[in-house]
């Protein structure tokens, strides 16, 4: 059950942001209050660690972080995965992430100079901007 979604993209995130980025992460997603709890999670030191909770793999490449499906894990959509992408914006330069959600719906997160932007219908929640509310489909 659950809404699955593929992930694609890249993302300039600077190597030397990596601890602020995954400490701001931990603390969205403890924020939550949600199953996550990020002393339960000693390995959550890395984004690519905490990619589980953006329904994404990660890998970095430089001062570049790309984003791909995750296929050993359980991509479904949820609101840990908005928090993630919405926790990192401070932090990124540039770039977008693309979300295709398992019934065609659309959606992206563009980033610039730490500010975050959504293009298109998130297919699981139906919001035009992160953690908004329903809309009818466009």
């Amino acid at each position: 059950m659950g809404y699955t979604v593929s992930p694609s993209g890249r993302l300039n995130l600077p190597e030397s942001e990596d601890a602020a980025a995954v400490a701001a992460i931990r603390a969205a997603l403890a924020g939550r209050g949600e199953w996550y709890e990020p002393d339960a999670f000693p390995s959550n030191r890395t984004l690519a660690d905490l990619a589980e909770a953006a329904r994404a793999s990660i890998v970095r490449d430089g001062d570049w972080i790309e984003f791909g499906y995750d296929d050993e894990g359980d991509p479904k959509w949820s609101d840990r995965a908005t928090a993630f992408y919405v926790a990192i914006a401070p932090f990124v330069r540039s770039g977008t992430v693309q979300i295709e959600g398992e019934d065609g719906a659309h959606w992206a997160y563009t980033y610039a100079n730490g500010q975050l932007t959504q293009q298109g219908w998130n297919g699981w929640d139906g919001s035009v901007e992160p953690f908004g509310e329903y809309v009818d489909r466009p």
